[in-house]
């Protein structure tokens, strides 16, 4: 058993000291420093050490750390500061947006995804511009020299031949440290007072603490906790990238999502050059938000306009296609909706759907056949949201509907036509959200036609736009509108 040792900390601001000092070099009182009996340097232990010897004033504040040894004290709450602290620019217009605005001083963020989808290179690239602010980057997982090989790989896709000074002198900010040791990270940490701290991955540090092997529950939750006490304590932000399981979870204790301020997921299928960053959970921010990356050869490429991704324009001609006008998050966007139907050549027919609900395809195809008339029970329905993306609106009902039947009578949706409007279960099309935004989208991408509830259409201004609007109360009408 590892022997107690006797520290000295100040009980204004818990500054340690190795031996009794009458001033503390911290905060400048006199005869503040009291004897503390400590065990051996665990994580946790570790962890509040870094965080106190490294507080960054009103965020350590704000975010939970406290100015003596003796824990948290009870506040009042309209004593408590309401300000906002100001947010770290990742200069990542889609991850800021899916952020919230911005990294949190004193926040601990989980980043996860599939093996090899582009965790690591959207951190690295994230990183290296942020030149203003030091980053220790602690991989568990790769060596110094291959991160330095993909470091600047991504450098030299953003900096011209003109600034190859510039991209030198971009790489002095990030600080490497391949180690698995919880103790030893904060032990570096300390050393190097960066302004940010990158985990790669979670599932790979272990702490002296827990007799177990990395990657087990109780090492994961252990670490996790041990860092966010830190992160809370001294203010510096904190990104853990952790993988997923098969059945698409993040891997390890359900604790560790409950534990972080905010969680992200990478998505995306590894043979698409599309990635979606969908926020999870965000204690600072809205869980609706969406951000698309395209991976390139030199790296994530912002799309700042997912309907370029999203709508082909080779489709005329075609069955089976309908354009809805969705929204994720506060962006709108045009998605591409594509059904097939055909007979069912084996017994059962089968119902399949890519980025779509399949339920939801099953009640459609039920209202389809019940309220419209097409007899759809002896058929195949496979259903297909194009580039990859998987969509939650329910704008998107009255284009799953139109792109099936224009699919089953072998008949093409004229081009330029686009829809958005919720389907109800006796037929009815039902109102949506921000319509007008909806609308101005379509009418900004070139389309001429738009069908839109009726009941949206009253309370909509029609001298803003000059797209020929088609308000609907019943599916039949949508399909009246769209095949005559």
């Amino acid at each position: 058993m590892a022997k107690d040792k006797i520290a000295y900390v100040c009980s204004h601001c818990g500054q340690e000291s190795a031996k009794w000092i009458g001033k503390c070099p911290s905060c400048g009182q006199w005869n503040t420093f009291k004897e503390i009996r400590i065990a051996s340097d665990t994580g946790s232990q570790a962890a509040r050490q870094a965080g106190l010897s490294m507080r960054h004033g009103g965020a350590a504040t704000m975010f939970g750390g406290n100015h003596s040894d003796g824990g948290a004290k009870p506040v009042c709450l309209r004593d408590i500061s309401a300000h906002d602290e100001p947010r770290i620019d990742m200069h990542d217009g889609e991850l800021n947006r899916v952020l919230g605005g911005g990294l949190v001083p004193g926040s601990i963020t989980l980043l996860g995804g599939e093996p090899g989808i582009g965790k690591s290179t959207l951190t690295l690239q994230t990183i290296l511009h942020m030149p203003d602010r030091k980053v220790l980057y602690v991989s568990g997982e790769e060596s110094a020299h291959q991160i330095k090989l993909r470091a600047d790989r991504l450098a030299s896709s953003f900096i011209d031949g003109e600034d190859m000074a510039y991209g030198k002198s971009s790489l002095d900010h990030i600080s490497i440290l391949c180690e698995t040791a919880l103790e030893k990270i904060f032990s570096h940490i300390q050393e190097q007072a960066p302004g940010l701290v990158v985990i790669d991955s979670i599932q790979t540090i272990s702490t002296d603490e827990v007799e177990s092997s990395p990657g087990s529950i109780s090492q994961v939750r252990e670490c996790a906790a041990a860092l966010l006490r830190f992160a809370k304590t001294s203010g510096i932000p904190v990104i853990l990238i952790g993988h997923i399981n098969k059945e698409g979870t993040l891997a390890g204790p359900k604790i560790l999502e409950h534990i972080v301020d905010t969680v992200v997921q990478f998505e995306g299928d590894q043979h698409y050059m599309y990635r979606i960053l969908r926020s999870i959970k965000n204690r600072f921010g809205s869980t609706s938000e969406l951000g698309i990356y395209e991976m390139q050869q030199g790296g994530l490429r912002q799309v700042s306009n997912p309907s370029e991704l999203l709508l082909t324009d080779d489709h005329d001609g075609l069955s089976g296609v309908a354009i809805s006008s969705a929204i994720e998050g506060v962006r709108p966007f045009l998605v591409e909706t594509q059904a097939l139907v055909s007979t069912a050549a084996y017994g059962t027919p089968q119902r399949s759907a890519t980025g779509f609900d399949q339920r939801r395809l099953n009640m459609l195809l039920a209202v389809l056949e019940k309220r419209v008339g097409f007899k759809l029970m002896q058929k195949d329905v496979f259903l297909n949201i194009a580039g990859g993306l998987r969509v939650t609106d329910l704008a998107m009902d009255l284009s799953v509907i139109a792109a099936v039947l224009s699919s089953n009578v072998d008949t093409p949706i004229e081009a330029g036509w686009c829809m958005a409007g919720e389907v109800g279960l006796s037929g009815e099309v039902r109102p949506v959200s921000r319509i007008e935004q909806r609308i101005a989208e379509a009418e900004k991408l070139g389309f001429h036609d738009i069908i839109i509830p009726r009941y949206n259409y009253h309370s909509l201004d029609k001298s803003k736009f000059s797209i020929n609007i088609h308000p609907v109360r019943k599916v039949e009408e949508a399909l009246r509108c769209l095949f005559g």
